[in-house]
């Protein structure tokens, strides 16, 4: 384990809010370097694990401040401006701390919490390869002498490098949920487990130092007091997966504005295109239009970003399925924003500079190859299907940790 002694403890939100812009500002110092070499960040996230914001969600009566989702969803976006790998580690971390929330018993909940206060970082190992469709886990959780047995191979397990508590998803065997589908559960296994590897194997364009490798599984015993049930959480209306997808929104937005500044700051480098008659660049009426279509393209993401996450907020103040349902609707409108305003300003970026824009060293294709492997997470052409059926037939979207 790789506990930080003297893990800070944030007082409330708007010190939480001021050491994400601090971290941020840090991160970015070295982040093109960082993604042109592939230097895993270990001293930055060790920084973030001290800083306190790992904490944000523990419960108040568990010494923590419970942070808004609103709250929650900028330090993630103020990360993400800094460096969208290192935003992104934290994201399984705070969705499994979820599962803890909805479904932990109290003495699970207390000693979990305690682990997070001390600066220990959980990560996830959830998605798989080889399966007909992304929900189905053939890593199996089999009781064995009133404990466990985990036996599989995950993939994508962002952040599981650095972390001290891997959040394995598996199925329980023989076991079915009312609706009949296999019933899964989550174990929650120190990083230093016997029979449990992770090799970093993550080759990704985008996304380059998120270390999303490969976890095996290898007849690791897990005490019965680290599984927690994840199939109930889906039983009633729930904001587990809106609050997981607003977080992947606020990466994408700032993604979004971090290449929008990019775009800004080599534009006013750039020499003017000849045809337009003018002395610099920045009075280009082309480039003008270009950078005023993709402001205001990030400045919706951002938008919708609070209205999702305030949304989550109020639906966890009075859960019932009409306010689950809005909650996810509005977390996939901002989804979708924040997927296509990335996409949008780290193109745009390049009519904003012109050619030297493009060049190796300067490595500006970083913004755009972040974008397009995250965005391609939980696919957007889907969150638009259940936006539409919302506002046409007021049909209430399914229950999924991906909406």
């Amino acid at each position: 384990m790789t506990a930080v002694q003297n893990a800070h403890r944030i007082s409330d939100e708007a010190e939480a809010l001021a050491v994400a812009a601090d971290l941020a500002a840090q991160f970015a110092e070295e982040a093109a370097a960082r993604d042109a070499g592939r230097q895993l960040p270990y001293e930055q996230v060790g920084a973030l694990a001290a800083s306190g914001l790992l904490a944000l969600g523990v419960p108040r009566e568990h010494g923590g401040i419970d942070a808004r989702t609103e709250t929650l969803a900028e330090v993630f976006r103020l990360l993400a401006e800094g460096d969208p790998s290192i935003a992104q580690i934290p994201h399984s971390h705070y969705t499994f701390l979820e599962v803890l929330r909805h479904q932990g018993t109290p003495a699970q909940q207390e000693f979990f919490y305690s682990e997070v206060l001390a600066g220990r970082r959980f990560a996830n190992a959830q998605s798989e390869r080889g399966t007909k469709t992304i929900d189905i886990d053939a890593t199996t959780l089999t009781e064995q002498g009133g404990d466990f047995v985990v036996d599989g191979r995950k993939f994508y397990s962002t952040g599981a490098l650095f972390a001290d508590w891997i959040a394995v998803r598996a199925t329980l065997p023989g076991t079915t949920t009312p609706a009949g589908k296999p019933t899964k559960a989550v174990a929650y296994l120190p990083s230093t487990a016997a029979g449990l590897s992770i090799v970093d194997d993550w080759d990704g364009m985008g996304q380059k130092t998120t270390a999303s490798g490969t976890v095996t599984l290898d007849a690791v015993r897990v005490p019965a007091f680290h599984v927690v049930p994840f199939s109930p959480i889906f039983d009633a209306p729930t904001t587990y997966g809106s609050q997981a997808q607003i977080l992947h929104a606020a990466i994408d937005a700032g993604i979004a504005a971090a290449a929008l500044n990019e775009g800004v700051r080599t534009a006013r480098q750039a020499r003017p295109y000849f045809e337009a008659g003018v002395t610099d660049a920045v009075d280009d009426p082309l480039l003008i239009q270009l950078a005023g279509e993709a402001s205001v393209s990030v400045r919706s993401a951002t938008a919708l970003l609070r209205e999702g996450a305030r949304s989550i907020d109020a639906a966890r103040r009075d859960l019932n399925e009409q306010a689950a349902a809005v909650a996810s609707i509005d977390a996939a409108a901002a989804k979708v924003a924040a997927a296509r305003a990335s996409l949008e300003a780290s193109s745009v970026l390049f009519e904003l500079g012109g050619t030297r824009s493009a060049s190796e060293t300067s490595n500006l294709s970083r913004y755009w190859r972040d974008a397009r492997t995250h965005t391609l997470h939980d696919p957007t052409r889907w969150k638009i299907q259940h936006i539409g059926r919302w506002t046409l037939s007021g049909t209430v979207p399914p229950r999924h940790g991906l909406l």
